[in-house]
C-alpha cells in the first residue's frame, strides 16, 4: 500500500458524499405540480349542458359551517375499529355502529412520517419520498391545499397542536399554539397544551375551521410499543375529547340550523414496534371517521367501513366547505358524504372533482386522451349533459332516474380511473444530477492505484455477490440475513484456519504479519503476543520470537474453541430481534422482554449486561476512566428505572415514572469525561513521540466513552447486544488476528462485516420504522435539532461505529508505523464504496420498479448515511496515522 493511500482513501469517500448527494437531488425530485396553481383562481367548470346553456356556473354552496379536524397521530386503524376502540374508545365506538357517521380505513402512502402525511390530507397529492429528510425542519407549502383555498375564502381557521402545521402554513391561521412533535418522551403535556384551549374555543362563534394534532400517542408508541398500557389511556382520553367536540357542535347545530362536520384521523399508523416510516400494513393503515347530523342513518341501515385513500380526504374537505379541489389533488370525492342530496348536486360535485383530475391529467401525462380514466370522464360528461336536458325538461321521472344512476356510477367509474392513473405516476428524474452523481461516485471508486495487493482484489471481489444481492427487492428487505450468512460463513473459516495451523502443521506458508513498510535502519515492525490490556506493542526483528513455543500449549485449545464461542453468541443474537419483512412479525426474546409481566427478567438481564460491558471495557482505562466507566454505566441502569423500564430491587411498585433527565445528564458527563481524557492523551502522543503507549491508551478511551454513550441510548433489552459485540471483539483479539497474524486488510473486512451484523442483530433493517427516534432524546427536556439528530444517528449506526473504533484502536495498538491504519482506511473506504456506486446504478435502471418506494429508495438513504459515517471514520484512520507520520519524522530527524 503507497504511502498515503489512507489520506487518498478518505478524500475519496468525502467526493463521494458529494457524488450521493448530487444523485438524491436528482433521484428524489420535486413532486410533479399542476402549472394552473400559480396563475390563481380559476372560475369552476359549468355544469355540462346538451343543446342549452346551464344555469349553474359557480361551486355549490358549503355543506357544513363549521368543520373540525382532530388528528391523532399514529392512531392505527385497529386502535378504533378493533378490540382497542371497544375496550378504551366506547363513545367512537358508539357513534361508528349507530350515529349519524360515515367510517373509512384510509391508506396512507410511504414514507409514512407526519410532514408529508400532512402534505396529503391537506393537497390531496403524493408527497415525495425525499420528505421524509425535510419532515425534520418543514418549509413552507407552497402546492394549492385545503387551507389556502379556506383563508382565500375568507373562513377563519384556528390551530393547536404540532408545530409543523405552523411551518406548513404560515400566517394561514387567525389563532394557533404550536408544540414540537420531536421530543418523544412527552406525551402528556404535548397533549395537554392542545386541550386546555378546548373548553374556550368551542364556546366562541368566531372560526369556521378547528384543527387539532395530539401527539402523544405517537410519542408513546416511540416509547414503548403499540402494546404499551400507556396506550389504553390515551385512547380513553382522546374519546373523551372526541364527546366534548362532538357534543358541542350538536349544541350549535340547534342554534344555527346547519349541520357541522366533525372529522377523526390518524396521520400514518405505528408498527409492532411502535415506529412509522415504512408501509407496512400497520404503518399504512389509518382510521378515517366523518360525524355530521347530515349523515343520519336511515331505520336499521348498517354501514360498513370501506377503504379508500388517505388524499381523498382532500377533496371531500373541500367540497364540504363550498372550496375548490386543491389543483394537485389525486384524490376522489368520498361519494358516501353527499350521496342524501339531491340527484342535480350530486351530479354536480362528481363533475367538479372530475374535471379537476382530467386536467391534472393532461398536465402529466402525454398521451392523457388514451387514458381509460379520461375516455370515461369524456362519456361520464356526455351522459350528464343530457341529464341536465332532461331533468329542465321534465323533473321527475323513471327515465330520469334511472340515467341519473348511470352517469353516477360512470362518474365514480372515471373518478377512481383517474385517481389510480394519476397516483402511480412515477415524478419526473433528474437524469442529469443522477448521471453527474454517478460519475463522480464511479471515477473515485475506479480510480487507478499501483499498489494494490493481491488482497485489495480479493476484497472488491468478494463484495460482488452481497452488491448484486441488492437489485432484487427481497434480499434488500431481508438484508440481515446476508450479513449473518457471511460472519457464520466467516466463523467456520476461521474454525478450518485455527484447526490447520494447530493439527496439521501447516508451516509451508510464512507468517503473515501486517502490512511492513521499511522502517529507518532496516528495522521491519511485526507483532507479539501482550500480556498487558492495550495491546500489542511493536517489537524489533531479532529480539526474539513474536510467540514463545511455550506458551502455545494452554492457549491452542481458546484459539481453536473462539471461532465457535462467537458463532454460538451470533446464533443468540438472532433470537433476540426479528427484524427484515417476511419474519418481522415474529415472537423473539425482545417483545418477551419488553412485556410488562417480564419486567423482572428484563432488569436482571440488563443488569447483568452492564456488568459485563464494564469487565470487558475497563481493562484497558486509566483508574480515573475506570471509576467513570463504572459510575456511568450505574447512571445509565438509573436513568431506565427512572422512566419505568427496569427495576431496583429495593424499588417499590408504586414508584412513579419520570423523564430521567437528571440522570440521562449524570451519565453524559461521564461521557464527555472520558471523551476529553482520551482526546487529550491523543494530542499528547503527538508531543511525546517516544511514549507509544499514549496513543493507544487515548484511542481506548475514546472507545470506552463511545460504549457508555451506546449504552445509554439502547433500549435494555439491547443491552446484550453491546455486551456480546464487547465479548467478540476480546475473542477476536486475543485469540484469533493476533495468533493467526491476520494483515491490516482481512482484519479490516472482519470488523466492517461484524459492523454490518451489529447494525441487524440491534433491530435495525433497511425499514425506516425501525430507526428509534427515542435515542435523539435521552437526557433532553425540550428539542434540539443538532443533539436530537447526532444522538439518533449514533443510536442507530452503534454497531458499524464501534466496530470501526475498535479497529482503529487494535492497529494502532499493534504497531507504531502508519501503514497498518492506512491499508486500512483504503480497505475500509473501499468495501464500502463499491456497494454504494452499485446500488446507485442499480437504483437508476429499476426507477420504474414496483418497489422502489417502499423499499429500494429506503434503503438508499442508509446508503447515504452509511456513506457520510464511513467519510468521518476514514477522516479518523487518517487523523492517527499522521500521528505516526509525526512521531516518525521527530524519530528519524533526531537520527540526523
Amino acid at each position: 500500500m503507497r504511502v498515503g493511500s489512507g489520506a487518498f482513501a478518505a478524500c475519496c469517500v468525502a467526493v463521494e458524499v458529494v457524488g450521493l448527494a448530487l444523485f438524491l437531488r436528482g433521484f428524489f425530485p420535486a413532486p410533479v405540480r399542476s402549472s394552473r396553481a400559480e396563475r390563481g383562481l380559476e372560475p369552476p367548470a359549468p355544469e355540462p349542458a346538451a343543446g342549452t346553456s346551464s344555469n349553474w356556473t359557480k361551486l355549490p354552496p358549503p355543506l357544513f359551517s363549521k368543520a373540525v379536524i382532530m388528528l391523532i397521530d399514529a392512531l392505527r386503524d385497529d386502535f378504533v375499529f378493533g378490540s382497542k376502540g371497544v375496550k378504551y374508545m366506547p363513545y367512537t365506538t358508539y357513534l361508528m355502529e349507530k350515529g349519524a357517521s360515515h367510517s373509512f380505513v384510509a391508506k396512507a402512502e410511504p414514507p409514512t412520517v407526519t410532514m408529508p402525511r400532512i402534505k396529503a390530507l391537506m393537497t390531496g397529492s403524493l408527497p415525495g419520498f425525499v420528505d421524509v429528510i425535510r419532515n425534520l425542519n418543514s418549509p413552507a407549502l407552497l402546492e394549492d391545499n385545503v387551507i389556502r383555498q379556506a383563508k382565500a375564502a375568507g373562513k377563519r381557521i384556528i390551530f393547536y397542536g404540532d408545530e409543523t402545521w405552523v411551518k406548513l402554513f404560515p400566517k394561514h391561521f387567525m389563532e394557533y399554539d404550536g408544540t414540537t412533535s420531536f421530543f418523544v418522551s412527552d406525551y402528556t403535556e404535548v397533549d395537554n397544551n392542545v386541550t386546555r384551549h378546548l373548553d374556550r374555543v368551542l364556546k366562541r362563534g368566531d372560526w369556521d375551521i378547528l384543527i387539532l394534532h395530539y401527539l402523544g400517542l405517537d410519542h408513546i408508541g416511540h416509547i414503548s410499543g403499540p402494546n404499551s398500557p400507556l396506550i389504553g389511556h390515551k385512547l380513553s382520553e382522546m374519546d373523551s375529547i372526541l364527546m366534548k367536540i362532538h357534543t358541542s357542535l350538536l349544541s350549535k347545530e340547534r342554534e344555527t340550523l346547519s349541520p357541522n362536520l366533525l372529522v377523526l384521523c390518524g396521520d400514518h399508523g405505528m408498527s409492532e414496534t411502535g415506529s412509522h416510516g415504512a408501509s407496512s400494513t400497520e404503518e399504512v393503515s389509518t382510521p378515517l371517521l366523518l360525524i355530521s347530523s347530515a349523515f343520519e342513518r336511515r331505520p336499521g341501515e348498517i354501514r360498513h367501513t370501506k377503504h379508500v385513500q388517505q388524499t381523498d380526504l382532500a377533496a371531500t374537505l373541500a367540497t364540504g366547505l363550498g372550496l375548490p379541489i386543491p389543483k394537485d389533488s389525486v384524490g376522489s370525492l368520498l361519494f358516501p358524504v353527499v350521496e342524501g342530496k339531491p340527484m342535480r348536486e350530486q351530479l354536480r360535485f362528481l363533475h367538479l372533482n372530475t374535471v379537476q383530475l382530467s386536467k391534472l391529467l393532461q398536465e402529466n401525462v402525454p398521451s392523457y386522451e388514451k387514458d381509460p380514466g379520461f375516455e370515461q370522464f369524456k362519456m361520464a360528461e356526455k351522459l350528464h349533459g343530457n341529464w341536465v336536458k332532461l331533468h329542465l325538461e321534465e323533473n321527475n321521472s323513471d327515465v330520469l332516474l334511472g340515467l341519473g344512476t348511470k352517469v353516477l356510477r360512470q362518474y365514480l367509474g372515471a373518478l377512481k380511473t383517474l385517481s389510480l392513473s394519476l397516483s402511480t405516476q412515477v415524478a419526473q428524474y433528474d437524469i442529469y444530477s443522477m448521471v453527474v452523481g454517478t460519475v463522480v461516485v464511479l471515477e473515485n471508486v475506479a480510480h487507478p492505484s499501483s499498489g494494490w495487493s493481491e488482497v485489495d482484489h480479493l476484497l472488491l471481489l468478494g463484495t460482488v455477490g452481497h452488491v448484486l444481492s441488492l437489485g432484487a427487492s427481497s434480499f434488500v428487505e431481508e438484508e440481515h440475513q446476508t450479513w449473518y450468512f457471511l460472519v457464520n460463513t466467516l466463523c467456520l473459516a476461521l474454525s478450518q484456519e485455527t484447526c490447520r495451523s494447530y493439527f496439521l502443521g501447516d508451516s509451508c506458508e510464512p507468517p503473515r504479519a501486517f502490512h511492513v513498510e521499511q522502517q529507518p535502519e532496516g528495522a521491519i515492525v511485526t507483532l507479539r503476543e501482550s500480556t498487558g490490556d492495550e495491546g500489542a506493542e511493536p517489537v524489533r526483528e531479532g529480539e526474539g520470537p513474536s510467540q514463545p513455543q511455550t506458551q502455545r500449549g494452554h492457549k491452542q485449545w481458546a484459539v481453536l474453541a473462539s471461532p465457535w464461542l462467537v458463532l454460538i453468541c451470533c446464533r443468540l443474537l438472532r433470537s433476540l430481534n426479528q427484524t427484515g419483512v417476511q419474519g418481522a412479525h415474529r415472537p423473539d426474546f425482545g417483545h418477551w422482554l419488553t412485556s410488562s409481566e417480564h419486567k423482572v427478567q428484563l432488569s436482571g438481564l440488563a443488569a447483568l449486561s452492564l456488568l459485563a460491558i464494564f469487565m470487558l471495557v475497563q481493562r484497558g482505562c486509566s483508574t480515573v476512566s475506570k471509576a467513570a466507566l463504572a459510575l456511568g454505566l450505574l447512571g445509565v441502569f438509573c436513568y431506565r428505572s427512572a422512566i419505568g423500564n427496569v427495576l431496583f430491587p429495593w424499588q417499590p411498585d408504586n414508584k412513579s415514572i419520570t423523564k430521567g433527565i437528571i440522570e440521562a445528564r449524570f451519565v453524559y458527563v461521564f461521557v464527555l469525561g472520558i471523551l476529553f481524557t482520551g482526546t487529550k492523551d491523543l494530542l499528547k502522543s503527538q508531543v511525546i513521540a517516544a511514549d507509544f503507549k499514549i496513543k493507544t491508551i487515548g484511542l481506548w478511551e475514546i472507545y470506552s466513552g463511545l460504549v457508555l454513550l451506546a449504552a445509554l441510548l439502547l433500549r435494555p433489552h439491547n443491552l446484550p447486544v453491546l455486551a456480546f459485540s464487547l465479548l467478540i471483539q476480546t475473542l477476536m483479539t486475543k485469540f484469533i488476528w493476533k495468533p493467526l497474524k491476520h494483515d491490516a486488510a482481512e482484519v479490516t473486512v472482519m470488523h466492517y462485516w461484524f459492523g454490518q451484523a451489529f447494525f441487524y442483530f440491534q433491530g435495525n433493517s433497511n425499514n425506516i420504522a425501525t430507526i428509534d427516534v427515542s435515542a435523539g432524546f435521552v437526557g433532553l427536556d425540550t428539542y434540539m435539532e443538532v443533539p436530537a439528530t447526532f444522538l439518533t444517528v449514533f443510536g442507530t449506526y452503534v454497531g458499524p461505529v464501534l466496530w470501526a473504533s475498535h479497529l482503529a484502536h487494535f492497529l494502532s495498538s499493534a504497531t507504531s508505523s502508519g501503514s497498518a491504519l492506512r491499508c486500512a482506511c483504503f480497505c475500509y473506504a473501499l468495501i464500502c464504496s463499491v456497494p454504494v456506486a452499485t446500488y446507485i446504478i442499480l437504483v437508476t435502471s429499476l426507477r420504474y420498479h414496483l418497489f422502489i418506494w417502499s423499499v429500494f429508495s429506503p434503503k438508499l438513504l442508509y446508503e447515504g448515511m452509511h456513506l457520510l459515517i464511513t467519510a468521518a471514520l476514514c477522516a479518523l484512520f487518517t487523523a492517527m496515522d499522521q500521528t505516526g507520520h509525526t512521531r516518525m519524522y521527530m524519530k528519524t530527524d533526531t537520527r540526523s
